[in-house]
């Protein structure tokens, strides 16, 4: 039996199933399902096994179905006829048997004498069906048609090429060294942090201005505008490549809830409104909103037609900017996979490139002009599931993070430490870092072990210090930031996340009881990290010293664009405790991103926080939580649906 047919089928087969799951998934799901149990190393990088697999199997593709091509006949036989005729001789003559099995001879033929065989065949032959349906689907060469056999085998080498195309042309055609931006970091009440990177050294030096920009919109003509004066903001004089050619700068003595304009002689500029005072809502629709999602990678969904440094998620957010009027982006992680599809390197260059080329995207822009972004770090800015505290390739990862994102970010808890603190409107946030100071994730395996830690002993107790600190007077809501998920209830692959770390966890929950118990105070965990979304809720033991209303809200959302899984991982187990409570399960989408809008109730004394799901553009769902009553009363549930 000829194999080339069945290895054409195979071999094509398998180009077009891995470049399907990898252009849609990037496999960072499914490497994982190999390697749970292994052992974290920077070799174990999601994305590694599909290329291979798409390369070997066009090679044995483009073989087999030369080979295939050769050996197919464009006909098949639908007549064999066969006649065979026994020349005279002295007994007589005699008919053989033909085809049909029809046959005379005379009396004497079992004659030992020696015939003389005249054999006549007759075949009759068909062109064959093109089969087009056949040839598409399966690879295999028409037996008649060059065109499609030429068609089906395009589509086999387009695919090998999309996967080329995904994996290197961003990175090796547009490194983006060249690209000159300023953006917005942290915005207080009274400062707003700003990033500037300019390579142009002729353009040295940069000189920044700012003026306010209060009903700007209303403004007709010049002499208007001109009763805004522009203020020096800063100079500067010098950029090199030791920061990448990146400068922070704080612009002081701003007003609350103001609305700015800020220019360089770079020809940069844009807009930020500061924060209102501490207790205080915007003072336009009597609400503080804030933004949060995780997890962004250009190009994907793959579109062998877009620009591929192009962020597909950022226009649907860029939709809803205006809309919603959001302090800032509360960005929880994997602004950067540096280990997807390909890792190039662990050097700072290739770090710093993936930093560049988002902020050289086209997208960019759009969501960046009017809206501050703050960062907490996650494992896709290092290495795939990071446990390895500061090892290689640690040192080279936290560089560009620490020019391009924490410079602009809230004040550190303390000198050098990549955990950060800050209080806005309504809310106390503590952004933590999950990543550099954990122990790993097998070592030991219990994750209710006592030596494990997610945070270290000095983070941890500064996470503590935050929770048990009272709330300024208006402040309603302490807000923990993590960028891996708090639940347990993700079952895969989980001891990447807080699941791998119970005994610790369960310290920092009691001390989250503590504040809703004791308090008017409620705590809520935004986290993002496994490309679903899922809204859980911690309430107290019952009969325990913690009254309902201390109940802990956890959201969790992601990807803001990236891949969603295409299994489902999120499963409440009932019998587990503490109970964890799913109030949502929406895992489907390319692009999610979360809304949270606080606003004041019962003159004051209470606060009320709605969270709101964006997906693919579209709001999806909403919930409702109030912050716990005053007293220390047993009190109401604190959720309202």
């Amino acid at each position: 039996m000829d194999p080339w047919p069945a290895l054409t089928v195979i071999s094509s087969l398998a180009i077009r199933g891995s470049a399907y799951v990898f252009l849609r998934w990037v496999t960072d799901f499914l490497a994982n399902l190999s390697c749970i149990e292994a052992n974290k190393s920077n070799d174990q990088i999601p994305g590694h096994h599909f290329p291979p697999i798409v390369l070997y199997s066009l090679i044995t593709f483009l073989v087999s179905f030369a080979l295939t091509s050769r050996e197919t006949s464009p006909y098949e036989i639908v007549a064999d006829e066969v006649d065979i005729v026994v020349a005279d001789n002295d007994k007589g003559r005699v008919r053989a048997e033909d085809s049909r099995g029809s046959a005379f001879h005379d009396a004497d033929s079992d004659s030992d004498e020696e015939v003389e065989l005249d054999i006549e065949e007759m075949v009759v032959l068909e062109e064959r069906d093109p089969q087009i349906f056949k040839t598409l689907l399966f690879g295999l060469p028409s037996p008649t048609s060059p065109f499609w056999s030429l068609v089906t085998m395009a589509i086999n080498v387009a695919l090998a090429l999309c996967v080329g195309d995904m994996i290197f042309r961003g990175p090796l055609l547009y490194p983006s060294r060249d690209v000159s931006f300023i953006r917005v970091g942290h915005v207080s009440d009274s400062s707003a942090n700003l990033l500037i990177r300019e390579p142009d050294l002729s353009k040295l030096p940069v000189y920044i201005s700012f003026r306010n920009a209060e009903n700007v919109e209303y403004e007709s003509n010049e002499s208007e505008q001109s009763e805004r004066p522009w203020k020096t903001a800063g100079q500067i004089y010098w950029l090199s490549n030791e920061t990448d050619y990146t400068y922070p700068l704080t612009i002081s003595r701003l007003q609350p809830s103001t609305r700015y304009e800020y220019a360089a002689s770079n020809s940069q500029s844009g807009y930020f409104q500061t924060a209102p005072s501490i207790g205080e809502t915007n003072p336009r629709d009597r609400k503080f909103t804030f933004l949060t999602s995780s997890c962004i990678k250009p190009r994907f969904p793959y579109n062998p037609l877009s620009h591929p440094l192009e962020i597909p998620g950022f226009a649907h957010l860029a939709q809803w900017i205006p809309k919603v009027q959001a302090s800032f982006m509360l960005f929880l992680g994997d602004f950067i996979y540096v280990d997807v599809p390909h890792r190039f390197g662990i050097d700072k260059e290739t770090y710093r490139r993936e930093y560049r080329q988002v902020y050289a995207s086209p997208s960019w822009p759009a969501v960046s002009s009017s809206l501050p972004w703050i960062h907490v770090l996650d494992d896709h800015e290092i290495a795939n599931d990071w446990d390895a505290n500061t090892t290689s390739p640690y040192p080279s990862a936290i560089d560009p993070f620490t020019h391009y994102q924490a410079s602009t970010n809230p004040p550190p808890v303390h000198d050098g430490a990549t955990y950060y603190s800050f209080t806005q409107s309504l809310a106390s946030f503590f952004l933590l870092d999950t990543r550099s100071y954990r122990t790993p994730e097998f070592a030991p395996a219990n994750p209710s072990s006592p030596s494990k830690s997610m945070l270290g002993s000095t983070q941890l107790h500064h996470l503590l210090a935050f929770l048990r600190a009272p709330s300024p007077p208006g402040v309603h809501w302490k807000v923990v930031v993590s960028s891996i998920p708090f639940t347990r209830n993700w079952r895969f692959n989980n001891a990447d996340t807080w699941a791998g770390y119970l005994h610790e966890r369960q310290t920092i929950l009691e001390a989250m009881w503590d504040v809703g118990a004791t308090s008017s105070t409620g705590v809520v965990v935004l986290s993002g990290d496994r490309h679903e979304f899922a809204a859980t809720s911690f309430p107290p033991p019952r009969g325990g010293k913690w009254r309902l209303a201390a109940t802990v809200h956890e959201f969790s959302t992601s990807p803001l664009s990236m891949f969603y899984l295409p299994v489902r991982t999120y499963v409440e187990d009932e019998e587990e405790e503490p109970k964890e409570v799913c109030i949502k399960y929406l895992p489907g989408g390319n692009s999610k991103f979360g809304i949270v809008e606080m606003e004041n109730v019962s003159g004051g004394e209470q606060s009320l926080l709605r969270f709101r799901l964006v997906v693919d553009g579209e709001e999806a769902w909403a919930y409702v939580v109030s912050s716990p009553p005053a007293g220390k009363g047993r009190g109401k549930d604190a959720v309202w649906g």
